[in-house]
This record gives C-alpha cells, sequence and structure tokens, in this order.
C-alpha cells in the first residue's frame, strides 16, 4: 500500500468516524483494514464472517459514499473476512493477494470478473469450513509459560512445527483445563503458527461452530462435500469440545476423528475436562481422545499470574507508551486476582482505561479501588461427583466404569463405597441421586456405604488417613 492510499484511507476513516459516531465506529469499523485499491474498486477486509455481514447489510452505501468524498471514480467496495480466510489457507500464503481470496461485493455477491480466476480455499466448500475466528494476540509469542502448563505448550509447539509428511508423534493431542487458563489460547496459536512455515492446512473449529456446518449441510444436501472437505484437513483443531451435543453431530466428529487419525493427519482438542469425564459423548469417542495425548493445564501459581501481567502491560505500552505500572501493583495484582487469566488482563484493562481518561498514574490505592471485585473470596471448591470419581479411581488403581459396574470384587466394592461416602460429605447431593450417579443403585445402597465406611474411618487408622488424603486432593 503505498502512502497516498494510506493517507486517503485515514482520511475516509475520519469521514466514517463523524458520519457513524464514535460508538458505531469503534463497534462495526474499527478493526477494517484497507487491502488495495485497484481501477474502480476498494479492497477492504475484517476479522470476522459477522462483521462483514452487519456491514455489508447496514453500511455497505455509507463506506461507499465516504470513499467517493475522496476518489470520486470509485464504484465498487468489496469486503472479504481476513483472519478465518487465513486460517483455512496454505500455510505459505498466510497474507493472499485479493486475487486469490474469495472476493465479493458490498451486497455480497461474487465480483464478475474473479469468478473464472479465484483459488477456492478450503472454506468454499462450506461456510463452517472457512474457521472460526481468530485473535491476532494470541499466538505462541504472548504465551506465558509457568509450570503448570509447560508440557501444554510443549505438546502443541511440536504439533505447530510439524509439516506435512512427518510421522504425527502423538494423535489427538487433548488439552484441558477450566476457564481462561490458556486452551483456546494454545489452539488459536497452534493454528496460527501451521498456517505460518509449511503446507499443511489447518482449521480451527469450535465445537459449536461444527455443529452448525455438519446441520448446516444436511439441511442444504451438501454433506458428504462437507465430510470429504474435512477429510482433507491436514490438523484439525477443535476447542471447547464439551459443547458437542447431539448424537448425530457426535457420531459425524466420531466418524471424522477415525478418518484423520487413521490417514496420519493431526487433530488437537481442548475441552475443560478430561476425556473420561465428558458423559455426553459415545464411549468410542472418549476412547479414541483418552488413547492420545491428554494433557492437564492446572491453575496459575502467583509466579506465573505475575508473569503474565508483565506480558499484558508490555503489550499495552506498545500502543500506549506513558503506561505505567508499578512493581508494587503488580505484585498485589498477582497475589489477590486468583481465579484465571481473563480476571487478571481485565485488570490491566480497566488501569489503563482509568490512566488514560482520567489522565493519572497508577498508583497501589488505584488499583486496590478499580479491582476490587475481582478479587474473589477463597471459596471452597464445589466438588463434583465426577472428580470423585476420578480421584477414587485412580487412588485404588481400579477405572471409573469398574465404580459404576455391578461388580461385587473386594478391589471394586471397597473404593466404590469410599467414593459414595465422599459423595454424601463433599456435596450437597441427595442420596438417590447419588444412587443414580453411581450406575442407578438404589438409595439404601448408598446409606449402606456410607454408615460402613464412617464405621470404619472411626477404628481403621490406616484407612482414616486415606480418606482424608483424598479429601485434600479434592478441595485442592
Amino acid at each position: 500500500m503505498t502512502n497516498t492510499e494510506q493517507d486517503r484511507w485515514s482520511r475516509v476513516k475520519g469521514r466514517l468516524r463523524t458520519s457513524v459516531g464514535e460508538d458505531v465506529y469503534t463497534s462495526w469499523f474499527a478493526r477494517m483494514d484497507l487491502e488495495a485499491v485497484q481501477d474502480e474498486s476498494v479492497h477492504l477486509s475484517v476479522p470476522t464472517r459477522f462483521l462483514k455481514s452487519w456491514i455489508q447489510a447496514h453500511y455497505a452505501d455509507r463506506v461507499l459514499t465516504c470513499w467517493q468524498a475522496e476518489m470520486p471514480e470509485v464504484h465498487r467496495i468489496d469486503l472479504t473476512v481476513r483472519t478465518a480466510m487465513r486460517s483455512a489457507a496454505p500455510a505459505k500464503e498466510p497474507t493472499a493477494p485479493t486475487d486469490q481470496r474469495r472476493i465479493e461485493h458490498a451486497n455480497g455477491r461474487p465480483a464478475p470478473e474473479l469468478r473464472a480466476t479465484a483459488t477456492a480455499p478450503v472454506s468454499a466448500s462450506h461456510d463452517a469450513l472457512g474457521g472460526s475466528p481468530l485473535d491476532p494476540r494470541l499466538t505462541f509469542a504472548s504465551f506465558v509459560i509457568g509450570r503448570s502448563n509447560t508440557l501444554a505448550h510443549a505438546a502443541a509447539r511440536q504439533v505447530a512445527e510439524g509439516r506435512r509428511g512427518d510421522p504425527v508423534m502423538f494423535n489427538p493431542l487433548y488439552i484441558h483445563a477450566g476457564v481462561g487458563l490458556g486452551k483456546t489460547h494454545l489452539l488459536q496459536a497452534v493454528t496460527w503458527a501451521g498456517n505460518s512455515g509449511n503446507e499443511r492446512k489447518v482449521l480451527y473449529l469450535t465445537a459449536e461452530k461444527f455443529m452448525y456446518g455438519f446441520v448446516a449441510a444436511l439441511k442444504t444436501q451438501t454433506a458428504l462435500a462437507f465430510k470429504e472437505a474435512l477429510r482433507g484437513i491436514d490438523v484439525l483443531v477443535i476447542d471447547d469440545l464439551q459443547f458437542l451435543q447431539g448424537k448425530s453431530t457426535q457420531a459425524e466428529f466420531c466418524h471424522t476423528l477415525n478418518a484423520l487419525i487413521d490417514a496420519g493427519r493431526q487433530v488437537v482438542i481442548a475441552a475443560d475436562r478430561p476425556p473420561s469425564d465428558l458423559e455426553s459423548l459415545d464411549d468410542r469417542v472418549r476412547s479414541r481422545l483418552a488413547g492420545g495425548l491428554v494433557v492437564e493445564m492446572g491453575s496459575l501459581g502467583e509466579e506465573l499470574r505475575l508473569g503474565i501481567l508483565k506480558s499484558r502491560v508490555a503489550a499495552a505500552r506498545a500502543h500506549h507508551a506513558s503506561f505505567n505500572v508499578p512493581e508494587a501493583v503488580l505484585d498485589y495484582l498477582a497475589r489477590t486476582i486468583t481465579h484465571n487469566g481473563r480476571d487478571l488482563e481485565g485488570a490491566i484493562n480497566r488501569l489503563l482505561a482509568h490512566s488514560k481518561l482520567n489522565a493519572q498514574p497508577v498508583t497501589l490505592e488505584m488499583a486496590e479501588r478499580e479491582v476490587r471485585d475481582l478479587i474473589r473470596p477463597q471459596e471452597p471448591k464445589r466438588i463434583k461427583i465426577e472428580d470423585i470419581q476420578r480421584v477414587v479411581a485412580r487412588q485404588y488403581n481400579v477405572s471409573r466404569s469398574d465404580l459404576l459396574s455391578s461388580r461385587r470384587t473386594a478391589n471394586v466394592v471397597r473404593p466404590r463405597q469410599v467414593a459414595m461416602y465422599l459423595a454424601k460429605t463433599l456435596t450437597l447431593r441427595s442420596l438417590p441421586e447419588i444412587g443414580r450417579r453411581f450406575g442407578g443403585r438404589d438409595h439404601t445402597t448408598v446409606l449402606h456405604a456410607v454408615r460402613k465406611i464412617e464405621a470404619l474411618v472411626a477404628r481403621d487408622i490406616a484407612l482414616s488417613e486415606e480418606v482424608e488424603s483424598l479429601k485434600r486432593q479434592l478441595q485442592e
């Protein structure tokens, strides 16, 4: 882009801001970029399909008018999705030239002169295969490594640096963690890195987007094309798998998973719990997921939280050079905001906004006032029956399915009774509910187990210590 074009684009944005107002401009146009000016056409891009659709439907004429005020010869605005297209395009073309993208008029119809020459990415086969939007900030360079995420980061990096034809080391790679601990960051980093240095096709989809794509393909009778295109992906990245619903959708996901793994293609998946706890999924899917590398990302330690805060401040200073957060404030935030990384980022955003809008330096007193609602009281951890079953099964070297089965061998009966006892003492579930969660047992069976363990704990020191150890593991 020439300096002249850049100057014109700046003036157009100024006209647009004046025309629609600051709030509307910030919401819909702040992330619009100029790609090229060619003859009578201006090629613009936005990062998401939603933005593209909204601008086309509500502001296409306004954008064209602002351009014509600068360049009367302009008669058409071509708008395309920047991020989603790049996420599914061949990796050697992360910034594919305009004539190689799927270009559309502001009214949504393909540009006639490009119909025969456009190189269609995989997304042309079906809308869902354009991928879910990617955040350009979520890369390996911005990921802060600590003790709780070292293995997950190393495994993700290994996947991202692979090349087409390389043997797959672990498949699928399954990463699980609670909210705000970095799962999505790692998955999007894999997608960005995988598409930037080799010829592999890397596709990032949320489980919701996968479901939408499959259902839409069924409705439009293009399911076969959808399946074939999906199976042509070199690295399939699926986020938030716990939201995958519907028997037919799950069956298709299972078939896709098997087809890709059997063909030596890489699959990367993230969820908020391990495969064994995804009770809504078919046993075959859970088994296949557990057969790869399953990595947990733990809670953020104070040192890692401090590293994340420093990283966010450095990123903010790239755009606001005068923004400064004293070490004492960073230490305070790292010590008191303990739940997840999103709260940490929110804290920095608040300090930045307060500092800029009020023209005041960041102080400890100001930080205490601005982030007080992010400092949540240390409530007792809410324990799930699934957590109890998993921890007890691991402790006694049995499977979770053993605890739910009708087996009556001694090595299964005692762990099952201990798990029922813990479920009664550590959760608010009723006896009938606990029985139902343990293979549909009667509440009297649960009551018998609870009383049996209570009596044993009172006189068996070894068992009492085992039970206390299990409680500590569950409450940490």
